[in-house]
């Protein structure tokens, strides 16, 4: 008799303990429940989009995103503080190699193509620049707008970024300046509105900024820019004309012309089909894609056509 009254407490503490997971791990579904995600700040214009669609589609679901610098993002996730966030790289080993202790095993998903916009203000003139110049700008070689065009009035150059712990001067340092210091004229604000606002009032400012962020949300084609910045055109050759050089359009990400393009990822670690899975799978889908599309950014996991259009004179 003892041993069956242990038996039987065994028995319902297990199954206590049972249901009590079964609820923590399996509350959310695809479709519906609740999660939390982190997304890297340049991309807010994109996943706001993104989560609206997908809410107002599923109404049982509920994502909520907090918007940070990629560091604090990453830092999150490993935490198990979120179970899904937008970034720009995707794990590293040691990363991994974390993860599989822990016997989980993210997913990434690259969702688009992101390109990094130049914006000077509008009465800057000297638009047109070469990549080796970018370069020489942000390690201090050059320092003044004089050094661009000797018939400048705008004096020293500034550069700003969005956040010092961002993906975007994590991009500059990497991939612009490859390692190098950057120079005591380049500097950090808070976000990517602050960027835009400080180029609105700064002549001599350079932002460097997502271009998500100044695409014309009133024009269908995304074929044009918020117009109270001016875009700089970039070329890769050593003298920036015209012909050379481009804005970071998605047909030129896609054709490898525009040199400052980045990848955009989706990395969850549900270890089941939940809410943030099927958030993914939703962004990675056609509809997904098509408001990535309409952001001003490449879309990676759907088709595109470029169609090539010719000015006729009149």
């Amino acid at each position: 008799m003892k041993s069956f009254v242990y038996l039987f407490f065994a028995f319902v503490f297990f199954t206590f303990i049972s249901c009590n997971n079964s609820n923590k791990t399996y509350t959310d579904t695809p479709t519906s429940g609740k999660t939390k995600i982190c997304v890297d700040e340049t991309f807010k214009p994109i996943i706001e989009n993104e989560i609206n669609v997908f809410e107002g589609i599923y109404t049982q679901a509920s994502v909520s995103a907090k918007y940070t610098n990629e560091v604090e993002a990453f830092n999150q996730f490993i935490k198990d503080s979120v179970n899904l966030i937008v970034a720009t790289r995707p794990l590293k080993k040691e990363e991994k190699d974390y993860f599989e202790k822990i016997k989980i095993y993210p997913k990434e998903v690259k969702i688009a193509y992101d390109g990094l916009a130049l914006i000077i203000n509008r009465s800057n003139n000297d638009s047109l620049i070469t990549v080796n110049t970018v370069k020489d700008i942000i390690s201090g070689k050059i320092n003044n707008w004089k050094q661009i065009n000797s018939k400048s009035k705008l004096g020293d150059i500034k550069v700003v970024f969005d956040n010092k712990s961002s993906s975007t001067v994590r991009y500059v340092f990497d991939s612009i300046v490859r390692g190098k210091q950057l120079s005591d004229h380049c500097s950090a604000l808070k976000s990517n509105d602050e960027v835009i606002k400080f180029v609105e009032t700064s002549p001599n400012t350079i932002g460097i900024i997502g271009v998500s962020w100044i695409c014309n949300s009133k024009d269908s084609t995304a074929l044009s820019f918020y117009n109270k910045v001016k875009v700089m055109w970039v070329s890769k050759e050593k003298v920036a004309t015209i012909d050379n050089s481009y804005q970071p359009f998605q047909a030129y990400i896609a054709k490898k012309l525009y040199p400052f393009s980045r990848n955009i990822y989706m990395i969850s670690r549900d270890v089941h089909s939940g809410l943030s899975s099927g958030f993914m799978s939703f962004v990675a889908s056609d509809r997904g894609q098509r408001i990535i599309l309409k952001a001003g950014i490449l879309p990676a996991t759907q088709p595109i056509r470029i169609v090539h259009v010719n000015d006729e004179e009149e």
